[in-house]
């Protein structure tokens, strides 16, 4: 059994199991990757219990991690999928702005999709995502559905990392002829 389905990790977030994973990365010497704070400017704090209970972003985040890999920049984007149709809407307009714009400076950007309902996670290239994109944009379909993922790309978890990217990143970089 997976282990983002067992009784320790009930509940969790995929964003969680990435943060773990991120942590064992750093931890080997594999990756420097770190989670993206979204600004937020408060409003209202319960000055009791110290916690902020009203709150406006201060502006549109980029993606949710950005780091290195063994000398190799990557940013990537945790997406969670309840049914077998991701509707593109969750992915925005600055967002796929923000990837392209670090690929074309020579950084690899990608989505980590967990489908919840199959218990399963992909990476997915940001040429992939891009094909998407530009087919909603052209007045296709503004989803894509699970048939369409590549499932060369599917994240197995392995070796007790919660979610072992770094073998889906190396089979990009080796697709892409890097």
């Amino acid at each position: 059994m997976a282990i983002w389905n067992s009784r320790g990790l009930r509940g969790s977030t995929l964003e969680d199991l990435i943060n773990r994973t991120n942590e064992q990365y750093r931890e080997k010497g594999l990756a420097l990757i770190q989670k993206v704070p979204t600004p937020i400017t408060p409003i209202k704090i319960d000055k009791e219990n110290r916690h902020i209970t009203l709150a406006y972003f201060d502006q549109k985040s980029t993606v949710d991690y950005i780091g290195a890999v063994q000398g190799i920049p990557v940013c990537f984007d945790a997406k969670e999928c309840n049914g077998d149709t991701f509707s593109l809407q969750n992915i925005h307009e600055h967002q796929v702005k923000f990837m392209e714009q670090f690929e074309q400076q020579g950084g690899m950007a990608f989505l980590i999709i967990f489908y919840t309902h199959r218990n399963e996670i992909y990476y997915m290239p940001y040429d992939h995502m891009r094909r998407f994109w530009d087919r909603a944009a052209e007045g296709g379909r503004k989803s894509f559905r699970f048939e369409e993922v590549d499932q060369s790309f599917r994240i197995r978890q392995n070796h007790g990392v919660l979610v072992p990217y770094l073998e889906a990143l190396q089979l990009d970089l080796e697709r892409r002829g890097d």
